[in-house]
């Protein structure tokens, strides 16, 4: 798998986000970072990628843009290089994909290591929930069904 974070990984749909931060989103903290997740049947009509995810970090935290872009870059690096939690657990076929928001919650500057351990933390409990939660889309596994030859 590529260690990577392609423009298509971003999430920018106005609609996603909307429907996200108006209520039916789950959202667990990890401190600094909260992370907000939805199921975001929109984002397969774009033909992206599995796991779409915003980063931010407002402007009440940080007044100086220079601290602002220097976490969401350490935020962005730390998703390029645990993303893999995530997408292993994730089914390829039949469910939509995930909006993911990750928002950074301190006043003050973390360490990158800190932020990696947390967002390593943060994607294994939202690929534990994915992966346990059942896919509405997805056909249910039975007995009744004929096995293949």
């Amino acid at each position: 798998m590529p260690y990577t974070f392609r423009k298509s990984e971003r999430l920018n749909r106005k609609k996603v986000l909307e429907r996200m931060f108006a209520g039916g989103a789950r959202s667990y903290s990890f401190f600094p970072l909260r992370v907000v997740y939805i199921a975001a049947p929109e984002l397969e009509a774009a033909g992206g990628a599995q796991v779409s995810v915003l980063v931010s970090v407002s402007k009440r935290h940080f007044k100086r843009a220079v601290k602002r872009n220097r976490v969401k870059r350490q935020i962005r690096e730390a998703y390029r290089r645990y993303k893999h939690l995530l997408l292993d657990a994730l089914p390829r076929e039949g469910c939509p994909p995930l909006a993911v928001a990750f928002i950074y919650l301190s006043d003050d500057l973390c360490d990158s290591a800190l932020i990696d351990e947390r967002m390593k933390a943060a994607l294994a409990r939202v690929a534990d929930n994915v992966a346990s939660a059942a896919c509405p889309a997805a056909p249910a596994a039975t007995g009744d069904a004929p096995a293949a030859l």
